[in-house]
């Protein structure tokens, strides 16, 4: 048995977000690779805002997972994950993985937060997830009018399938001496617009799906009057305005420098997705 097989046999993984869309990846993706892992989230006793739930959280772990419940670019996720960070080093746990966001520069506080801890951290920076399409609040606008409303605009995106993101997190936590003072930036292996995705969507359901761009106020104003909070719409308008500009129109190699193997496609994805019933109305 090697080093490395020995070290992941006994190696105990924090998972915060263990319920969540990335979280829950990352912990079957840990579980497959040996890892023990010891989920952190509400159910479990776990919550970011409460720090009195934090030490019995991490203590006796080996590595954790942190992905914070909003934006990793608010000033919320800055101070929690500082906070968390040194609380985790304090308690021996060293090794740290950040989920980060490709091209957002409202992220960099929250990753330089979990440089200062001292920690051995590595920051994943994704593009935007596949499953985005298929979890969460887009979902429910395709199956239920066959319209997604977004300000994406004609903007080409290397959307990136969940379960290479958690399997490149993965690596950063067992592989601690090559990832460690690192950022890793992973995509998909093309470019699509949205409304080239939700077209992908259509074909593989055989239903009639649109997408209709938006500014990206006009999107905050349609959130406002959901009753979303005035200031998280602004955070959200501001951080759509600069996320989609086109700054991400471009492929990332870093699951392939991870993994040794190409991220999987959107197509397969949808082909996948759509298997499931989820675009069903």
């Amino acid at each position: 048995m090697t080093s490395k097989a020995r070290d992941t046999r006994d190696m105990t993984v924090v998972v915060t977000g263990a319920t969540g869309r990335t979280g829950s990846r990352v912990a079957d993706a840990a579980r497959a690779a040996g890892l023990t892992v010891r989920p952190a989230s509400r159910a479990q006793g776990f919550d970011w805002r409460d720090r009195s739930t934090w030490a019995d959280t991490l203590r006796g772990a080996d590595a954790a997972y942190l992905v914070f419940p909003t934006d990793v670019g608010s000033p919320e996720a800055t101070h929690a994950v500082g906070l968390l960070a040194h609380e985790a080093v304090a308690l021996g746990v060293r090794r740290l993985v950040l989920l980060s966001s490709r091209g957002e520069e409202r992220a960099r506080p929250t990753e330089e937060a979990l440089r200062e801890s001292g920690a051995d951290w590595t920051v994943v920076r994704a593009a935007w997830f596949a499953q985005n399409f298929s979890e969460g609040p887009l979902v429910a606008e395709l199956r239920e009018s066959g319209e997604l409303v977004f300000p994406g605009g004609a903007v080409r995106e290397p959307f990136i399938d969940l379960r290479d993101v958690a399997e490149v997190v993965v690596a950063a936590l067992t592989d601690g001496e090559r990832y460690a003072g690192r950022a890793l930036t992973v995509s998909g292996p093309r470019l699509l617009t949205f409304g080239e995705a939700v077209a992908e969507i259509a074909a593989a359901t055989g239903r009639e799906l649109s997408y209709r761009a938006v500014t990206a106020r006009e999107y905050g104003a349609n959130l406002a009057a959901f009753g979303v909070p005035e200031p998280e719409v602004e955070f959200l308008v501001e951080l759509f305005e600069s996320l989609l500009d086109g700054r991400n129109a471009y492929l990332s190699d870093g699951v392939r420098e991870v993994l040794g193997r190409e991220p999987r496609g959107f197509g397969d994805f949808v082909r996948e997705t759509a298997a499931t019933g989820v675009w069903k109305p």
